[in-house]
This record gives C-alpha cells, structure tokens and sequence, in this order.
C-alpha cells in the first residue's frame, strides 16, 4: 500500500479523496489548516486519517509527510515552495497543481537533480494538456506549429460573464493577469494574458480563446528549436474576454487582485454542472504530407465514490493522482530529479484506473502511435 499526503482539502483536494478511496491500494493523510475540513473530506475514504496543517510549524510538517510515498500540494501557488523544500529533503516524492509560471521555474531550479521525483504543474491544464499535446506532436517527422486550448465551462451560464466559479478564483485571476510561455519563430517567447483572441468551433458549438498564463507548462522548454510556433489559450463562452479585460484594465483590478476575488466570490456563484474540453491541433510533416492532427476531449461532471464532482474537480484530481500512481507503481521509468508533465506516456496515462476518467472515446481517433 502506498502512503499520500493530500496538502489542502479544497475543491480538488476532495476530488483526490474520492478517487483515491476507490483503491485499496493507498492510504491518505488529509492535511488542511482548517481540521473541520480535512476531517470532512477524509471520510471519502475508510484509509484516509485527518491531519491539522501548520506549514509555519516545520516540525509538525515533517512528522506528517514522514513515512510518506508522496506528497500533493493542493495549496495556493504561494505555499507550494515550502512544501517542496519539506518534501526533498524527506526523499518524498512531490507534486503539485500550481499554474504559476515562476514557481515552476524554481521548483525547476533547486530540484532538476533531486534524489526523489519533483513534478509541478500535474494538473489539468498546466498538466494533462502537455501530455495530449506531446503526444499529438511527437507523431510528425518534423513539426510546423501547434495550439492547446482548455476551458472549464458551465453548462447552463447566465450572467454576462458567461462564467461560473467551477475552481480556485485566485488562480483564476491570476493566469487573466500574468504573463504566459508560447514559441514564436523557433523561440521561447513571453503572451500577455487576455490577448490573441480567436473564435473556434466545436461539434457546431462557437468558442472563444485567448492567452492566459501557465496552461503550457515545461512544454515550451522542451519544443523549443524543434518547431515554428507553439500556444496555450484558454476556452471560454463568446463575450466572457470583454468583460475581464474591462475588470482588469479599464477599471484596474489588475492591480488588486484581492478586492477582484471578493467581487467574484460575492457575485458570481459557483456550479458543480460543468464540462471541461480539452482541444489540441499540431500540423507538420508526416510520410512526406503537411498533416493536421486534433485530439478534443470533453468531460462532464459526474459522481465518483458517491460524491458529485464536477468536471473540473475531476480532471485537476484524477490528471494528479494518474500521474502519482504511474510514478509509483513504476509505469514511470524516472525516479529521481525534476519530471514533465510530457514526459508521461498519454497512452499510459489514459490506461491507468484514474486517468481513465479523462478518456472520451473520440479524442485518439486516428492519432494513436
């Protein structure tokens, strides 16, 4: 049996829980500043224990994540460092959900050549999407450009945002504020959020999608030279872009990211009715053809373990605990030093018990290697 500490029993921390507690094979540590929470959340399973977090009390934080396979930092990006610092010098495996770009990098920085496995950024979207996306680009003899695009949206929208809270709003706000990774012309470049806008169609739905931070991961590190022109946008309902660069610009939110999350929380209710696309196209060249590949996913909100998650619960949880659990029952060869999210097998990881809750039976349609 393995052993995870589960840090912060929020929204995705719950969806881990009950993922998790449908396997016999691992045991949980809930940890939450809050122990009411973590107590609730850990009766989504009968191995899970409940623990009170304290990242200041390094002592009580050390005696937690002791004994431990790995560690899931579902915390705020803000508290992610102290947590990997903790679990390096543990030989605990770790992983994160963070989508901000600078913690990544030193994560990145300090644990390229860690004795135990160092994986931010394995959650959705940065996260899963690098793993389709890889997939997608490896096929080609040689690649021209590619484009990812993810979006978490509500099914039944009715303000004029067209938007639902369906997860962290500070980590909402701050990929509509901070600056993302894409290739331009071979190189690693620098997006502002909130622009390259464009409309796109799905199965004769219309969508639109611009620049926001973080959605690529390490994937720019890891394609640069090796194509023309690589971008993360994120998916949203036509009109939502307007609105917030209105909030963030025109009335300055961006400088008060703080006053903006309580707008959001006080007007803007949350909804676990949701569905999550995933939409990945590359062109390039394969058996002598200029090809265009495209792996689109969509999932919906479901019940799992007898709780409710909504789609983008479920994603987030199920693409990190996939990911942990190939890592731990050795499908993932790497066991020591920094890992990337597409360095992971996307046939592994449709395969696997967890991941499988991403699989939508259209999206390798003719693209399998």
């Amino acid at each position: 049996m393995f052993t995870i500490a589960l840090f912060g029993a929020g929204k995705i921390g719950e969806a881990a829980v009950a993922l998790l507690g449908q396997s016999p094979r691992y045991s949980i540590r809930v940890c939450d500043a809050r122990i009411e929470r973590a107590q609730a959340v850990a009766t989504l399973s009968p191995r899970a224990s409940a623990h009170q977090l304290d990242l200041a009390d390094e002592t009580a934080t050390v005696d937690i994540l002791r004994g431990c396979d790995a560690v899931l930092s579902a915390l705020p990006f803000s508290a992610t460092l102290a947590v990997a610092d903790r679990a390096v010098a543990l030989g605990v495996h770790y992983f994160d959900l963070t989508e901000d770009v600078a913690t990544a990098q030193t994560i990145f920085e300090r644990y390229n050549k860690a004795s135990s496995i160092c994986m931010p950024q394995c959650g959705l979207a940065p996260g899963f999407i690098s793993i389709a996306g890889a997939h997608l680009m490896n096929s080609f003899d040689s690649l021209d450009s590619a484009t990812l695009r993810v979006g978490a949206l509500p099914i039944y929208p009715s303000n004029r945002l067209k938007y639902n809270l369906t997860w962290s709003t500070e980590g909402l706000i701050n990929e509509y504020i901070r600056d993302g990774r894409a290739i331009a012309d071979g190189k690693i470049t620098s997006t502002k959020a909130l622009e390259g806008y464009e409309r796109f169609t799905i199965d004769g739905d219309e969508y639109e999608a611009f620049n926001t931070s973080g959605g690529l991961g390490t994937l720019a590190q890891s394609f640069e030279g090796k194509i023309r022109s690589l971008e993360y946008k994120s998916i949203r309902h036509i009109g939502h872009c307007e609105l917030v660069k209105f909030l963030l610009h025109d009335l300055r939110f961006s400088s008060d990211p703080d006053t903006l999350k309580h707008v959001f929380e006080r007007s803007i209710p949350t909804t676990a009715q949701d569905r999550v696309i995933v939409f990945a196209e590359a062109t390039g060249i394969a058996d002598g053809w200029l090809r265009q590949r495209t792996y689109v996913s969509t999932i919906y909100n479901r019940v799992v373990n007898k709780k409710h998650l909504s789609a983008i619960q479920l994603t987030t949880a199920a693409s990190a605990i996939a990911v942990i659990d190939l890592c731990l029952s050795g499908v993932v060869v790497k066991r020591a030093g920094f890992l990337r999210s597409e360095e992971i097998s996307l046939l592994d990881f449709l395969d696997n018990e967890f991941g499988n809750h991403l699989k939508d039976a259209r999206a390798l349609s003719g693209i399998s290697l």
